[in-house]
């Protein structure tokens, strides 16, 4: 079992002075490698995904993906109109290893707490940004949110059958991405940190990292004439893949089939309907929703069991689609450990996912949940003497 101590970030302090998900995810990531995550929030309201409702359930006030995205934080309530208050963050950042902050462009710079403000206070400091769409353009101004930079991004078009129309992924990925970025850039940092003895500033954006998890198919876009991809028209799954790769109805639920020849197929499917296409690869993808259709009318005929016990031994890369349901009574998950319930005095008690980064073997693990608006001010101030 790996202590809170043995984990890499063990020691260093994080001020956490984002919103919503993509800087809290950055910052989520940090605090499971082991640094101390201190959340600076306005008070009373505080972070404002505290309101943000994925449902109608709340445990002390808070919305679920606030108390997701924070567990195991500290709260120091900051009133940024303060200059009391701002002087006090001031001294903290000085003392900070650091800083995350995902303000619309502009806004941090007239707190006086951009970069190379912050910088000037604390010249090992490593500063995060990140933004909906950059520093510049014509789209700066414009909300930094999840769906409406998947909007700008062309990912939508990916999804989908050829005719739906875009498609928008059903998570907020852009922000994830985002968050997980940022972490990156941050560890980059501090290891430049320990190197030079220097912070740096770290950036990135919705946008930015949008276009980068379509790196694969926007590589070929730009070096095959610029031609857009074509969505098959039944059971896509991915605009550049040819058949079989979709999701299939069995008799009783869902299987997937990844990359596979269509000789095999044929052979394991008993399907001689798709003999033409067997000698003529190209027609894989030429003809892809009509060899999909065969498929699918041979795989509904059976169980799911019954295919996999068929398409497993043959090596055939296949797997059953799972719910939520099915994915927590599975082996396979549970064998993870991937869960853990962080509790709070005033009763707060919630089951969530842990960190998917084991270190030496283990995961780290929280127990604390997320914490209420200011509730560790009074110890942070003492502590830091502020």
């Amino acid at each position: 079992m790996t202590s809170d101590t043995d984990l890499p970030l063990a020691g260093l302090v994080v001020l956490d002075m984002s919103q919503f998900l993509s800087g809290p995810y950055a910052t989520l990531r940090l605090q499971d490698l082991g640094a101390r995550v201190i959340k600076v929030e306005r008070p009373g309201t505080g972070d404002l995904s505290r309101t943000l409702y994925l449902s109608d359930t709340e445990f002390g006030g808070d919305s679920t993906i606030f108390h997701a995205i924070n567990r195991g934080k500290e709260s120091l309530a900051i009133d940024l109109k303060n200059e009391a208050d701002l002087d006090v963050l001031k001294r903290l950042i000085a003392k900070a290893d650091v800083l995350v902050q995902n303000f619309r462009p502009g806004v941090i710079e007239r707190l006086g707490l951009d970069y190379a403000a912050a910088s000037a206070i604390n010249p090992k400091l490593v500063y995060a940004s990140i933004s909906g769409y950059g520093e510049e353009g014509p789209w700066v101004k414009r909300p930094g949110q999840d769906l409406l930079a998947q909007a700008r991004s062309g990912l939508m078009w990916l999804s989908g059958d050829d005719g739906d129309g875009p498609v928008p992924m059903g998570l907020a990925v852009g922000d994830m991405l985002a968050g997980a970025a940022c972490a990156q850039g941050i560890l980059a940092a501090l290891v430049r940190r320990g190197v030079s003895g220097r912070g740096s500033h770290v950036e990135t954006s919705l946008l930015e990292v949008l276009v980068d998890f379509q790196f694969e198919v926007l590589t070929t876009y730009l070096n095959d004439g610029r031609r857009m991809p074509k969505r098959a028209g039944f059971r896509s799954a991915h605009a550049y893949l040819s058949a079989p790769y979709g999701v299939y109805q069995a008799s009783d639920g869902f299987i997937a089939l990844a990359m596979t020849p269509i000789p095999r197929l044929r052979e394991l499917l008993q399907i001689d309907a798709l003999e033409p296409y067997c000698d003529d690869p190209k027609s894989w993808f030429t003809a892809r929703d009509e060899i999909k259709r065969l498929i699918a009318d041979t795989i509904g005929g059976r169980t799911v069991d019954e295919w996999l016990s068929i398409l497993e031994p043959a090596d055939i890369w296949c797997a059953r689609v799972l719910d939520w349901d099915g994915l927590m009574q599975s082996e396979g998950f549970e064998v993870l450990d991937m869960l853990q319930r962080v509790e709070r005095e005033d009763n707060v008690s919630i089951l969530t996912t842990r960190s998917p980064i084991r270190v030496n073997g283990a995961r780290a693990k929280s127990t604390r949940a997320a914490p209420r608006v200011g509730e560790n001010s009074a110890a942070i101030r003492e502590e830091f003497d502020l």
